[in-house]
């Protein structure tokens, strides 16, 4: 996520886009029964629209409407409740998942939500993850072995290994459940839209770049808790279009033309005031998982191996400074390594807090002094970092390098095409780095800083000075393997400890999410995983 930049043409409209094709969506007469969504712009290199397969979040707000879950979880509490499970059972070793399904749930073209359905979406997955481990919906499914039918509703999943995060995984978009008919098609097809769910809607087409269209199911009746609506959806069409251009996708929404602006980044002090001028509603949510934080390369003698550099750079990012600079003065400061609606998630307030003196009393002590130039030297060699990151630079990157330089560290702000940012990272050329994932449970960071499940394992194996990955792994381990609620908390706790106090990872910023709802929409509420159930919305007259 990027920082923003101020808004430069707020009246701009769909006839700016020159005939763009994502405006379409748009250009149709809106009514009381259409919702209309502007997204920020389509994933162009990861593109999919299959539970397993899905990476982009724009995609997953979608799919969340479409495919549904065994489970649901609570984006107050973090609890998972039932949902087309409607109650289950886990064995003593944690290996095995009992699920008692609902008996009146149906795909949308027909075929019986039932155990035999669930095997097949299951078993088909694993089979795909490992013919391709890379695929984002593998790591959920960490452990899993087969899956057996007890009879037509109800089934066990069986694990090889425990997974803690197991249950939670149940609850995921990633884990939804498709129609046995969907994984007879080829995984190609299933990425292009399509795909069969038990959901609210319908994906009647998607077209990657330009948009997509969901459609009412008049049958729906199986809701999860977290759903007000327990029948068909209040809207007939949600018509979906990706814009990248900000200006495009402000003028859209001031001119009446989007019911809900959805970008990426979350808005500019100057916009919220404007869309609040007219009557929207700015809603916003924290996504679970890591803060945006950059990681260090602790190796091959690169200068953030001293931990008193590392420690000296934790404490001279002013990150109250940020938060009100770079959004607005409401906006909430990071205060951990994890966003603060991941469960088990624990402040680390006063391990970051804001200390330039602090800072240059380390530098002192490991041997860096500061010159006339204001930066700092050691052996004739200045004090410099090289932060690696995509695709832009922003305002956000150059006050931290500004913050950076008062205490004399010069940031070497190295801006890479993804390729090269990820060839980067594997090749560990860079002395900072930044990535983040989405998921409401601590174990989604393996994904990230374990180098036995890490997308990157030279990343993740850089991020600690040895001796530090050791214990990271064991509290990896303690977490995934817990079988109480209690030793999770421990286990994560203390891994949030050692992050912050070996200065592994640097928080940044809170990933918040944020859309601008129309005075016409009503009931707008988010999930766990920071989506919308898009059936509990209404629209009508402002």
């Amino acid at each position: 996520m990027n920082a923003p930049r101020i808004t430069r043409a707020l009246l701009a409209s769909c006839a700016l886009a020159l005939g763009l094709a994502a405006c379409s969506a748009s250009n149709e007469q809106t009514t009381g029964k259409t919702l209309n969504i502007t997204f920020f712009g389509d994933n162009t290199t990861l593109v999919s629209v299959d539970p397993f397969q899905v990476y982009w979040l724009e995609h997953r707000v979608l799919l969340r409407n479409v495919a549904e879950s065994l489970t649901d979880q609570d984006p107050t509490s973090g609890k998972i409740i039932p949902w087309l499970a409607s109650s289950w059972e886990v064995s003593d070793d944690a290996l095995g998942y009992t699920f008692h399904l609902r008996k009146d749930v149906t795909f949308s073209n027909g075929e019986r939500f039932d155990a035999q359905a669930v095997k097949t979406a299951f078993d088909s997955n694993r089979a795909f993850a490992r013919e391709l481990p890379a695929t984002f919906g593998a790591t959920y499914l960490a452990g899993y072995d087969h899956a057996e039918v007890i009879d037509d509703f109800t089934v066990r999943l069986v694990l090889s290994r425990p997974n803690a995060g197991f249950l939670q995984a149940t609850s995921t978009t990633n884990l939804a459940i498709l129609a046995p008919a969907s994984y007879k098609l080829t995984a190609k097809e299933r990425s292009l839209g399509k795909i069969i769910g038990t959901g609210p809607f319908t994906l009647d087409h998607y077209t990657p770049e330009v948009g997509a269209r969901l459609v009412k199911r008049a049958d729906y009746a199986w809701a999860s808790a977290n759903v007000k609506n327990k029948g068909a959806a209040h809207v007939d069409v949600v018509d979906i279009s990706y814009v990248p251009e900000e200006s495009v996708r402000n003028g859209l929404f001031l001119q009446g033309k989007t019911d809900i602006l959805w970008p990426r980044n979350p808005f500019s002090e100057v916009d919220s005031r404007l869309f609040q001028s007219k009557g929207a509603t700015l809603q916003s949510r924290s996504l679970p998982g890591p803060a945006l934080n950059l990681y260090p390369n602790t190796r091959n003698a690169r200068v953030l191996a001293d931990r008193q550099v590392r420690l000296a750079l934790q404490k001279s990012i002013d990150r109250v400074s940020y938060a009100h600079t770079i959004y607005n003065a409401d906006f909430p400061v990071v205060s951990g390594i994890y966003d603060v609606t991941t469960p088990y998630f624990k402040a680390q307030t006063d391990k970051l807090a804001y200390d330039p003196q602090g800072a240059e009393t380390l530098l002192d002590q490991a041997g860096w002094r500061k010159q006339a130039d204001g930066y700092r030297y050691k052996d004739g060699k200045r004090l410099s970092i090289r932060y690696n990151l995509t695709p832009a630079e922003t305002a956000g990157d150059v006050l931290i390098q500004d913050q950076l330089r008062k205490v004399g560290i010069e940031l070497k702000i190295n801006v890479l095409t993804r390729a090269e940012w990820v060839a980067g990272n594997s090749q560990g050329n860079y002395d900072l780095t930044s990535t983040y994932m989405t998921r409401a449970d601590p174990i989604i960071l393996q994904t990230i800083l374990d180098p036995r499940s890490a997308n990157s394992a030279t990343l993740a194996t850089n991020t600690y000075e040895p001796h530090t990955l050791e214990t990271a792994q064991a509290l990896f381990d303690a977490g995934i393997t817990a079988t109480q609620s209690a030793q999770r908390e421990q286990a994560y706790g203390k891994l949030q400890d050692l992050l912050a106090d070996e200065a592994s990872a640097f928080p940044i910023y809170e990933r918040v999410w944020q859309a601008a709802t129309s005075p016409r929409v009503k009931d707008f509420r988010w999930t766990a995983e920071g989506f919308a159930f898009l059936s509990d919305i209404e629209v009508g007259k402002p």
